[in-house]
């Protein structure tokens, strides 16, 4: 499995790729757990933001790149969903207006303080330093969407209807610019995780991004991309529903599922043990049931070989 608690992979600095005419990419390799895409849209006196990283010191380099740009200030910070890679850091946006769908509100506020949650206490992942962060949940809130204006340039953020990668997910398409932000509805290499959502809705939210007229997606972790990631995320999704179909029939522990599978080519993609989360909210999906998280968690851990998995964030 990819993560270990010896891996010390050496990552490249985060980059800011201006994708679009005042549209920029904050890529922060490699992309694997709690390391994520955020973004930014510069217009003349201010800038909008859409998503912060999961540490204090990645959001403070994210903020200083973003200073680079442009002297103006962050009047605006978008969060695709409430997982902390993406929302850690939104305190230290203090000056802007935060904007999420009302569930990711309520998501955050029952989490609490970024790296308290139990979910992080879990020992799930190796030791982050999270650094000095305050829970900053959106205070502005939407249920179907929003339309922000960077100067003339017109920001569509749309939340796509039911749980997928989360229970709130949120895109943000800039149509003037091809440009869509996908939020963790897409991984660019890396192994889509869908615990905290529902594979079938994921499925449907992501083949949906289909009649989106992107050029350049921005997806929530990976290298920039077109809009072919759509179907490499769909074929695993279908992988994912395939095995768990086959395996509930056949009376079959997720685990047992996921011991046996034969990745094919989704073998190449980084963290493989998600694989094992997803085959138990797969599950979920089929029955109708819940998920246990701390069961899934665990047997993440058991199919990365018994070892924390690697978080360098």
């Amino acid at each position: 499995m990819s993560s270990s608690a010896i891996d010390r992979r050496d990552l490249a600095d985060p980059v800011a790729r201006e994708v679009a005419d005042g549209v920029y990419a904050y890529v922060q390799p490699d992309g694997t757990w709690w390391i994520n895409n955020t973004g930014f849209v510069v217009g003349r006196d201010r800038v909008a933001a859409i998503d912060s990283c999961a540490t204090e010191a990645r959001t403070r380099a994210f903020r200083e790149t973003i200073a680079t740009v442009s002297p103006n200030p962050v009047r605006t910070l978008v969060n695709t969903h409430h997982h902390g890679d993406h929302t850690h850091g939104n305190s230290l946006f203090g000056e802007a207006v935060i904007v999420a769908h009302e569930r990711c509100r309520e998501e955050m506020l029952a989490e609490g303080r970024p790296g308290t949650s139990e979910l992080v206490r879990s020992g799930t992942w190796t030791d982050v330093q999270w650094g000095e962060l305050e829970l900053a949940p959106p205070f502005l809130t939407y249920v179907d969407g929003i339309t922000l204006y960077v100067d003339d340039l017109r920001c569509e953020v749309r939340h796509v209807g039911q749980p997928a990668h989360s229970t709130n997910d949120s895109i943000v398409w800039i149509p003037d610019r091809s440009t869509l932000f996908a939020g963790d509805l897409l991984f660019n290499g890396g192994t889509p995780f869908l615990l905290a959502g529902s594979v079938t809705g994921a499925r449907e939210a992501v083949a949906g991004l289909k009649d989106i007229p992107a050029a350049t997606i921005v997806p929530g972790h990976g290298e920039v991309c077109g809009p072919e990631v759509i179907d490499d995320v769909l074929a695993y999704l279908d992988f994912v529903l395939g095995l768990a179909k086959e395996g509930s029939a056949a009376g079959e522990t997720p685990l047992e599922v996921a011991r046996q599978a034969n990745l094919g080519r989704f073998g190449a993609l980084t963290d493989t043990e998600r694989l094992a989360g997803n085959l138990h909210r797969a599950y979920a999906d089929l029955s109708g049931g819940s998920v246990d998280a701390a069961a899934a968690l665990a047997d993440m851990v058991t199919l990365n070989g018994g070892r924390p998995l690697t978080c360098l964030a």
